[in-house]
Formats: C-alpha cells, sequence, structure tokens
C-alpha cells in the first residue's frame, strides 16, 4: 500500500471534530470534488502528441472518464442530500488528487518534448506512466466504497477502473521499441557516411507524426532547446545527430519550404537568430550571438573563439577600434555572458556558453560525426537542387534553405561552399526578385564568416562585381546592408582588404551608402570603410571617394556615431589627417562627440584630436583652442571616460597648455623686444 503524503493533504484543511459524532459534511469537501472533477476532465481532454502515445493517452484519457462520473456522483451527493464524507474516504481523495496533478503535469511535459525524444524515452515514460497508474490503483483500493452513497452502476465503473489500473504494464510496446532502434540504427549508417533511404525515412517520420515542412522546423527548434537545456544526458548525442536527421529529411521529403515574408524582406546579419539578438550580444566580428565574451586590452568585448583567431592570425590591433593592443590577455566578461545567458532562456535560445566547472566549451562536448554527415548530405543535396531549379519560386526556396544552413556552424559553411554553392548563388545578386537576391546575399554573407570560404568568394569570377552590384542597385536596404556587411568580412584578412580597397567602385558606393539609408545600412557600410583603412596603402583612395565628407555628416546622427569617429580616427592615424583638417567644420565636430557622444565615440575622438594636432600642428590646435569651454570638456573627459578615453584626452590637454604656453611666450617676446621697446619709447615722446 503507498504511503499517504500528507504533505499533499495539508494543503486541504481538515475538520476539526468537536464531539464523538462523525463531523458533517465541510465546503471543503466541496471544494475537493469539484477540484477533482475538474482536473479529471482536463486530463480527458489531452490528445496524444504523437502517434506513439497514443496507446498510454488514450488509456489514461479513458480511466479519467470513468473518474469524471464517480466524482460527479460524490458531488451531487454531498450537494444536494448535505451528505458527509468519511474521513478516510476525504483523505484518500486528496491522495488521489495529487495522483492526477502528477498525471497531469506527465502529459503537459509530454506535449512540451521533441517527438524524437520521446521516442528515445519510451520506456522511461511508460514506467512514468505505470507507477501513476499503480499509485492509483491502491487509492482505489482503499477507497472506502461501502462508506459512500453511490449507485450500482457507478460502483461497476469503479471496480472495472480497479481492474484495468491493476493491469499496468511497465514493459515498453515492442512496436515503440523496434522503431527506436530503427532511428538509432539509421544514426550509426549516417555516421558511416550512408544515405538513408527516403522510403525507410519516410516511414520512420510518419510513425513519430512528421508530416511537413512546418513540423519539422518545429521538431528542430523543440530538440535545440532541449540539447541546450541538457534535458537527458545519456540521449544528448543521439539527439543532436536527430537535428541534422531531421534539417535532410526536411529538405529532402517535403522539399525547401517556403520563405515568410518576414524572413524573406526584414534585417539579415550573421548567423541570424529568431528572435532577433540584441546587438551588445553579437560579436563584433563575426556578428555572431557571443558564448564566452571577453574583452581585450583596449576595452572592447568580443567572443574568445573570434578574437583568438583574429589575435593567432598575427593582427596585433583591436578588430573595432584599430586601436594598437598593448598585450593579448583575454578578460572573460562574465556579467555580459549572465546577461546573454539570462536572454537566451527567456527567448528559448540554447546558450552553450563556457562551461568554468568543467573548462571547456560545452559545444566542443557536442561534437557529433551524424549530425555533420547529415549536415553534409543536407548542403549536398540543396546545392544540387539549385544547380537544376527551374525556376524562380524554386531557387528562392533552396536558396532560403542554404542560408538558413550556413546561418550557425562553421562546419554547415564548409559544407555548403564545398558542395559548389558560391558560384551558383552569385548570379542571383542580379536577380529581379527582391526576395531572391536578398537571400542570395545574405547566405554569402553568412558563408564569408568561415574564412576559408572569404578565399572562395574574393576568387570567384565575378564574385566582387556582383556585390557591387548589390550596394549599387540592391532592391532593398537590406540586400545593400548585407552587401557591405560581406565585404567587411571579406576585408578581415589583410590582402583582401588591400585588393577591396584598390577598387574604387568599393569604395564609391560604400559612401554613398554611409550616406544614405536607414542607420543600420550606414552603420555596415562605415564598419566596412573602417575596416579597409585599416591599411595605409588605401587611405588615398579612401580620401579622393569622399570617405571625410560622409563621416563628418555622419557625426551629426547619434546611431551611427560611433563608427563615423572610428573612421576619421582611422584616417588620421594612416596618413589622412590633412584631408580631415581640411574638410570643413571637422573640429568643431569631433569636439561636438567629445561633449555629448557615447563613451566609445568620446575616447575615439580624443584620439582622432590627438592625431590632428601631433600631425598638422598649430593649424589644428588654434582651431581646437578657439572652441567655446574646450578645456571643461578635455577635464571631464579626463575623469569620466574610459581608460584609453582618459589618456587621451590627457595628452590632448597636455598638448593645448604647450600651445598656450608658446603663444604667451610669444607675445611676450614681441612685446619686450628692441624693436617693441624701441617704438613704444619715440611713441610716448611724441
Amino acid at each position: 500500500m503507498a504511503e499517504f503524503s500528507f504533505f499533499s493533504i495539508s494543503s486541504f484543511p481538515l475538520p476539526l471534530p468537536c464531539s464523538p459524532t462523525p463531523p458533517p459534511a465541510t465546503p471543503c469537501d466541496g471544494d475537493l470534488l469539484r477540484s477533482l472533477l475538474r482536473l479529471a476532465r482536463e486530463i480527458s481532454l489531452f490528445e496524444a502528441p504523437c502517434p506513439l502515445l497514443r496507446r498510454l493517452f488514450t488509456s489514461l484519457t479513458r480511466k479519467s472518464k470513468i473518474l469524471c462520473i464517480l466524482f460527479e456522483e460524490l458531488l451531487h451527493d454531498q450537494t444536494g442530500n448535505a451528505g458527509e464524507l468519511p474521513r478516510s474516504a476525504s483523505l484518500c481523495l486528496r491522495e488521489i488528487l495529487v495522483v492526477l496533478q502528477r498525471f497531469k503535469g506527465l502529459l503537459g511535459d509530454c506535449s512540451a518534448r521533441s517527438r524524437m525524444r520521446l521516442i528515445l524515452e519510451i520506456d522511461s515514460l511508460g514506467n512514468d506512466f505505470h507507477e501513476l497508474t499503480h499509485d492509483l490503483s491502491t487509492l482505489l483500493d482503499i477507497l472506502p466504497l461501502p462508506e459512500l452513497r453511490l449507485s450500482d452502476d457507478v460502483r461497476d465503473l469503479v471496480d472495472l477502473l480497479r481492474r484495468q489500473c491493476r493491469r499496468s504494464n511497465p514493459a515498453v510496446d515492442p512496436t515503440d521499441d523496434a522503431l527506436r532502434c530503427e532511428i538509432l540504427s539509421m544514426i550509426r549508417e549516417i555516421e558511416q557516411e550512408v544515405v538513408p533511404d527516403l522510403s525507410r525515412l519516410t516511414a520512420i517520420f510518419e510513425k513519430v507524426g512528421i508530416d511537413g515542412t512546418r513540423s519539422c522546423r518545429n521538431e528542430i527548434e523543440c530538440l535545440e532547446r532541449e540539447i541546450g537545456d541538457r534535458v537527458s544526458e545519456k540521449w544528448t548525442a543521439a539527439m543532436i545527430a536527430l537535428v541534422g536527421v531531421v534539417r535532410y529529411a526536411k529538405c529532402v521529403l517535403y522539399g525547401a519550404s517556403t520563405p515568410t515574408s518576414d524572413s524573406s524582406t526584414g534585417k539579415f546579419s550573421f548567423a541570424e537568430l529568431d528572435p532577433l539578438v540584441p546587438p551588445d550580444f553579437r560579436c563584433p566580428i563575426s556578428l555572431e550571438l557571443m558564448r564566452d565574451p571577453v574583452v581585450v586590452a583596449s576595452g572592447q568585448t568580443y567572443d574568445r573563439d573570434s578574437i583568438t583567431r583574429w589575435i593567432g592570425a598575427g593582427h596585433a590591433t583591436c578588430p573595432k577600434s584599430g586601436q594598437v593592443l598593448s598585450h593579448t590577455n583575454l578578460v572573460p566578461n562574465r556579467a555580459l555572458k549572465n546577461l546573454i545567458s539570462a536572454w537566451c532562456r527567456e527567448q528559448n535560445v540554447p546558450f552553450d556558453g563556457f562551461d568554468s566547472i568543467k573548462g571547456e566549451p560545452a559545444s566542443a562536448t557536442c561534437a557529433n560525426k551524424a549530425a555533420l554527415e547529415a549536415a553534409r548530405m543536407t548542403a549536398t543535396f540543396l546545392v544540387n537542387k539549385l544547380d537544376s531549379s527551374p525556376s524562380t519560386e524554386m531557387a528562392n526556396r533552396v536558396v532560403h534553405e542554404l542560408r538558413l544552413l550556413a546561418k550557425t556552424g562553421s562546419d554547415n559553411r564548409a559544407f555548403v561552399a564545398e558542395a559548389g554553392a558560391i558560384p551558383l548563388l552569385l548570379p542571383f545578386l542580379s536577380s529581379d526578385d527582391p526576395r531572391l537576391q536578398l537571400n542570395a546575399v545574405t547566405a554569402l554573407l553568412n558563408l564569408s564568416i568561415l574564412e576559408a570560404n572569404k578565399k572562395r568568394i574574393m576568387h570567384a569570377e565575378g564574385g566582387i562585381d556582383a556585390l557591387i552590384h548589390v550596394l549599387a542597385g540592391g532592391a532593398t536596404w537590406w540586400a545593400k546592408e548585407n552587401a557591405a556587411a560581406t565585404l567587411l568580412s571579406l576585408s578581415s584578412i589583410h590582402a583582401y582588404r588591400r585588393r577591396l580597397g584598390r577598387n574604387q567602385r568599393v569604395v564609391t558606393e560604400l559612401v554613398a551608402l554611409a550616406r544614405k539609408g536607414p542607420a543600420s545600412t550606414k552603420k555596415d557600410a562605415l564598419a566596412a570603410i573602417l575596416s579597409l583603412a585599416g591599411d595605409r596603402e588605401n587611405i588615398a583612395h579612401l580620401v579622393e571617394g569622399g570617405v571625410v565628407e560622409s563621416a563628418l555628416e555622419a557625426l551629426s546622427s547619434m546611431e551611427v556615431a560611433e563608427e563615423a569617429v572610428a573612421v576619421l580616427a582611422a584616417l588620421a592615424k594612416r596618413g589622412g589627417a590633412s584631408a580631415v583638417i581640411e574638410a570643413e567644420g571637422s573640429i568643431p565636430k569631433l569636439v561636438g562627440v567629445m561633449r555629448r557622444g557615447s563613451d566609445w565615440s568620446k575616447e575615439n575622438a580624443a584620439a582622432a584630436l590627438v592625431l590632428l594636432c601631433r600631425r598638422e600642428g598649430s593649424a589644428a590646435v588654434s582651431e581646437l583652442a578657439r572652441m567655446p569651454g574646450i578645456e571643461w570638456v578635455i577635464w571631464e573627459l579626463t575623469g569620466s571616460g574610459t581608460v584609453r578615453g582618459r589618456r587621451k584626452a590627457a595628452s590632448l590637454g597636455r598638448i593645448y597648455r604647450r600651445w598656450l604656453a608658446a603663444v604667451e611666450e610669444a607675445d611676450r617676446m614681441v612685446r619686450f623686444s628692441p624693436a617693441s621697446i624701441s617704438t613704444s619709447t619715440t611713441t610716448a615722446q611724441s
């Protein structure tokens, strides 16, 4: 006999007897019966989320319907006849309430799980249902039916329910077990690079209850969420493999899905995520969601993998600010990581960040040969499909799938490119269909994150010309924006940065994009220009293309001021100081940024002014000195700016004070020179 859960019973206040006679029925008994009836009805309405759970769900709903009849009769008798519930019956019914609550929780959990995980865990689920059914059977056995006023029909139904509960068996249905074995066998075959037979794949998915692109997408999202939450360590490897299998089946069995209007016309970015990832959570190098944010010597934050590769490639500067790094130590940004982790939990986005306890990235433990082979098969299938697509609509669907496949994971990007996607995508950049053009340029953007793919794009025939075409005449701002972001990605390689900077059409179109369009488009254009300005040999081409003027114009917009002032600082640092100082209003605008900009903007504005003063001398310093309140601006940044900002402000203050001292000394020398004294004496005598 199962033990009573007095903790759960205590949630229902019990009537205290005040005499030897049984206490009359209280409102608490009525509330208990109404709660039982409501809960039994809710359970009876549950539907199996997939065919493999139909037997368990159907059995439980039948039992719940019988319980509804029992509770209805007890409630009617207790209400209509003002009868009483024996104390033993009341206690037993309260325990039945607890069991039903656990049944409801189990049903809800099953409905929320991925279907593949359900089949993997079918034996544990069957055992959970059996244990709860056994508890219900025990409680029905001790329910004092002779003491309850029940009709013969209801008594017969309760007896039937008792017998049904006693027959509960924890054994897994042989059909379900065979399906699980078949799925695991298919995973092992995929690991050996055996392409699944389509008829076999179709049969498996029909049995699991996945029957279209929508259900495939839902299954993938659910599996990825469960993997991120680490809900089943035993089956994690199989679940990771099944993500790739379901994605492959979605394309092979049901065809490339039709892009929704939102996903076809909205903002795209590296490794796009739904919902839209906040900009501060993206790595400035890869533009992916940061998993392990770290701070470099310049104060900027990057994802550890991205900045490690950047430094490992021989770079000694901060990718975002262009500042020379005084050291290459990486400091974990734990506060930002906690914010990203919390956001991921709220948005149901998997977060496989750095596990400080185990000392290695969680994603490293998820390397899975079956998942990789399934991704390779998917990429090959889609590229072959694209090569033979007879219509624009079909091509758009396939390119959309390629974009989604390339949005995360270096392996996926490598598989798509190795299958030959890049040469096939380039012609679509000139498509008259805005959706197809946008999907194609975004797919290239996502592919370009992988360094090997940068070479493929740069060396593809007509690759740069196709991107320039989108910059100049893209059907949407989003397409132009992603073309600029692709150039930014390509320019992270030094040799390609120089090659792109020498292409005057690239510079001209980026400058034009930085002067018009929405703020996000301007930001990407200015970011690409900043990357090109990292090479001294590009400065003359950038100045000739009008970069200085466009950057100064952008300073008036707080949304893009950070990128614009960084461009001016980079130009001043690498030989463009004279062009900056000659531009109308450059000094006043930079001082304005020091007054009202963000911390990073103030830092770069101070750096730019220091460079201008040092390289252009008195022409720059004298104009700076004429700015009202410049001493207060410098003093304020010295006390409240970033580390680099305070240092640059201190340097600017020293330059300003030395210039003032030199001016005063020159004025004193003029006033006390012999010629000046003689002239003054002659004037006094006359």
